[in-house]
């Protein structure tokens, strides 16, 4: 059982009715809360709660239309997406209960702040290293669209500039990484055929290599929901159109895939997860048809090389830059 779960249920009392989890974690929750529903923007998460709490939890980036009389948020990974998240379950509860759960290490004390607009929050709990904190609505706020939240920037490219279009909560929020703007120069010779924008995050890669190669089939794919979001609203400012996916990993992918590229996540909230990389490298070559290419920007001090020719073939550093390097391996 997730710590911040077992923190909600030392007050088992208080989440008894039609409360609302949001960004819940995927353990036995729901089963010890039987009259609670899920909001989840995670697809693996999502997943996993679909196979045990059949339709009891909402995927997505809008809070569910069902009706619930209290909201507990369990702390997002930045700030941004707590504000978007807590307004949009408090514009719904005037005069009831929002609680908002998190890990010591992930900010919560810090984060609780955030309550203030909404009433005078207080301390319920302080256990597995994690704090519970309660507020009542008493001044409901009105919805904010998500789109309202979006940050907007432009990328000067050699085809002509590319505007990208972030979500809060979605990597390199309003800003271009270093690693994606490596490999953003290094996109050359990329074979014909389906691309995959593996972990697309705002959809910088798959929105410039659909430019760059507008016969080609581009799919996007991502675990988040936000990020997902924000890919599908960069194409549109773009006037590209590709398929944006969610799903957790690369067995979420297509087969056949004439190249993949990619900007590996290897962060998951406040914790290191190498785990949907390493997943990546080890079945690529699945998802890859012969010939088919992996093209893969990472911190230099990861060490991928030799993963990648154990499970695709010979690996090639093709660029080095700012603590980055991008690796190119074909399928055989």
């Amino acid at each position: 059982m997730d710590p911040r779960s077992e923190v909600l249920l030392r007050q088992a009392e208080l989440f008894q009715g039609s409360v609302l989890l949001a960004g819940l974690p995927a353990d036995d929750l729901l089963g010890r809360l039987p009259a609670a529903h899920g909001w989840c923007w995670h697809a693996g998460d999502q997943a996993a709660l679909d196979a045990r709490f059949a339709e009891r939890s909402h995927f997505g980036v809008n809070v569910p239309q069902r009706e619930f009389h209290s909201a507990v948020v369990f702390l997002p990974k930045s700030k941004d997406l707590t504000d978007y998240i807590l307004n949009a379950v408090a514009s719904r509860l005037e005069g009831r209960e929002v609680f908002l759960v998190g890990e010591k290490k992930s900010g919560i004390e810090g984060a609780a702040k955030q309550l203030n607009p909404f009433g005078k929050p207080r301390k319920l709990d302080s256990a597995r290293h994690c704090q519970l904190w309660q507020v009542t609505v008493a001044n409901a706020p009105a919805a904010k669209p998500l789109e309202s939240l979006a940050q907007a920037y432009e990328l000067p490219l050699a085809e002509g500039p590319l505007k990208v279009i972030s979500l809060p909560g979605v990597f390199s929020h309003g800003r271009l990484d270093r690693g994606s703007a490596l490999l953003l120069e290094h996109l050359d010779k990329l074979p014909s055929g389906h691309l995959l924008d593996f972990g697309c995050g705002a959809g910088v890669l798959g929105a410039a290599v659909k430019r760059r190669y507008p016969h080609n089939q581009v799919t996007l794919l991502d675990v988040d929901a936000f990020a997902a979001a924000s890919s599908r609203l960069t194409l549109a400012a773009n006037g590209l159109e590709a398929d944006v996916i969610t799903g957790d990993g690369i067995d979420a992918a297509p087969m056949g895939l004439s190249a993949i590229l990619s900007n590996p996540p290897f962060h998951v909230g406040v914790h290191t997860d190498y785990f949907a990389t390493e997943n990546l490298l080890r079945k690529a070559a699945k998802h890859l048809k012969n010939g088919g290419e992996l093209r893969l920007v990472a911190n230099s001090f990861l060490k991928y090389q030799p993963l990648i020719e154990e499970h695709l073939g010979v690996c090639a550093i093709k660029a080095e830059g700012q603590g980055f390097r991008i690796y190119r391996a074909k399928r055989g």
